[in-house]
């Protein structure tokens, strides 16, 4: 089973928050802040 990862930054957390869904891209399997992204 594949995972699709997404990244986005949420002001209030002052964080990106890494959003993992299941193979549909839709189905949220785990999110969490991801304290070791950097940006590009």
């Amino acid at each position: 089973m594949q995972r699709i990862r997404y990244w986005g930054y949420v002001e209030e957390l002052g964080k990106y928050l890494r959003v993992v869904t299941l193979e549909d891209g839709e189905t949220v399997h785990n999110a969490f802040p991801d304290r070791d992204f950097k940006e590009g």
